[in-house]
């Protein structure tokens, strides 16, 4: 009975704190929130669709066999294309104000990539999210060893559709209003939940053109990467990686033990 009053404290918070900025959990132990947080992290990482997880497997797979690209998330984009993946590279731009004067603007911008997948029969396209350096994004001055501990469990490569990415934006930026709080540091605006979604979420998005032909060199070059794929996918039993794949994913990543 305990545990089930201490998971409906923790909801109420994350509900008021994201409702109004301006509601403080104050009155909620610490101990209960950061357990909370790393338990319902780890419910919503685990929470990934297959759809999610072959995507995720397909660009580990484009950065093991990558080479020397001249920008990785075009390469990973047009990697995509050629597998027969609607995918583009998404630049976001917006600028935010404070809530407590509109004097002060804060202007932002961001690149991911995005693919547009049919999940279900709804005959409308899911957007999922493809982000290559997703851990770097929540890191703050001066983190507690909790949060240390929290951010660890990200991927620094994260795949999700919009509704599981925020979900995690918005727990990691309660995470993040704690861990600042308690060193006594001031909340940046930037650091709030409203302001970080909008790298993702952003109606002011553009959708980069990418060319095979631009980013391989030449046309005999983009033959060598589709005859490439070909023979890796022979190679692989049910089109999953094999653990040696993984593991020199994970070493490039520098995600080594």
């Amino acid at each position: 009975m305990g545990s089930i009053g201490e998971e409906e404290l923790f909801d109420q918070m994350v509900r008021d704190y994201y409702e109004s900025e301006s509601n403080t959990p104050n009155n909620i132990p610490s101990i209960i929130i950061s357990s909370r947080h790393q338990s319902i992290l780890q419910g919503i990482l685990l929470e990934a669709t297959d759809f999610e997880k072959q995507v995720l497997e397909r660009v580990l797979m484009y950065i093991r066999n990558m080479g020397e690209p001249s920008s990785l998330k075009k390469w990973v984009v047009m990697r995509l294309q050629i597998d027969g993946y609607k995918a583009s590279l998404c630049k976001t731009s917006w600028v935010s104000t404070s809530a407590r004067s509109k004097v002060f603007q804060y202007v932002g911008d961001y690149e991911y990539i995005e693919v547009m997948m049919n999940i279900n029969n709804s005959g409308k396209p899911t957007r999922i999210i493809t982000d290559m350096e997703f851990r770097t994004q929540f890191e703050v001055a001066r983190p507690t060893q909790t949060y240390k501990e929290l951010i660890a469990t990200l991927p620094s490569i994260f795949v999700a559709t919009e509704e599981r990415l925020n979900k995690i934006v918005s727990l990691i930026c309660s995470a993040a209003k704690e861990s600042l709080k308690e060193k006594g540091l001031h909340i940046p605006p930037w650091r709030k939940a409203k302001y970080m979604q909008l790298k993702w979420f952003s109606k002011n998005c553009k959708k980069v053109s990418v060319s095979p032909s631009t980013e391989m060199g030449s046309q005999e070059n983009v033959e060598k990467v589709i005859v490439s794929r070909e023979r890796q996918r022979k190679s692989w039993s049910c089109g999953s990686p094999s653990q040696e794949d993984w593991r020199e994913a994970a070493m490039f990543k520098g995600e080594t033990a």
